[in-house]
């Protein structure tokens, strides 16, 4: 029996690049509107951040919503900047992002997404999470999504800056999350309302 959803799915983003990502990613599998939130910048680990993010969010629009988080971890530094890598990025940029493992021989890192579903402000939410094993390389490839020219798939000769959107889409961290994220839709079969507009 399908579970219905009483309002339409909000996706909380207000990165219009990782918006037609998802789009891209989920097509028409999943009916979503999107809204851009102010939601606080959390501490702690990424899973929990997520999910705590998810609550308010689902609170502040008083329905379904699906909040994501990205990090970029490198393993020479034990997984850091992690779920900070935003602000490393703002601060730093690509070169001071090399230059934080420039002494060290292991340049590998990887890429998580994790998607919090929370279903209502009173549901706890529910995390699905999608790696990339990589490694951090000079920057290379168009600068206009985040991390992406300095962070080169395991077998795969260019940076994700560098790959057409289509085979990036095929293989990314985000792509991963959303697999688990429509097996989890088509597994519940939730019923969507016929409201899909996007809220701006």
């Amino acid at each position: 029996m399908a579970a219905a959803l009483l309002r339409p799915m909000t996706f909380v983003t207000g990165n219009a690049k990782k918006l037609e990502e998802v789009r891209a990613i989920l097509g028409a599998s999943i009916p979503f509107q999107s809204l851009k939130l102010d939601l606080p910048e959390l501490q702690g680990k990424p899973e929990e951040i997520s999910k705590e993010k998810a609550r308010i969010a689902a609170k502040e629009v008083n329905g379904p919503v699906l909040v994501e988080d990205t990090c970029l971890c490198f393993n020479a530094l034990k997984g850091l900047p992690g779920p900070y890598i935003k602000w490393f990025l703002q601060k730093i940029g690509h070169q001071g992002l090399n230059n934080l493992i420039m002494a060290y021989e292991d340049k590998s890192a990887y890429a998580m997404c994790i998607f919090s579903l929370a279903l209502g402000p009173n549901v706890e939410p529910i995390t699905f999470v999608g790696k990339t094993l990589g490694k951090i390389v000079p920057a290379r490839g168009p600068n206009d999504f985040g991390w992406d020219p300095i962070f080169q798939p395991d077998g795969y000769e260019q940076t994700y800056a560098e790959m057409p959107k289509e085979e990036k889409n095929k293989i990314s961290h985000r792509s991963k999350a959303l697999a688990l994220v429509k097996s989890h839709f088509a597994e519940t079969r939730y019923a969507f309302p016929n409201e899909t507009a996007n809220l701006t």
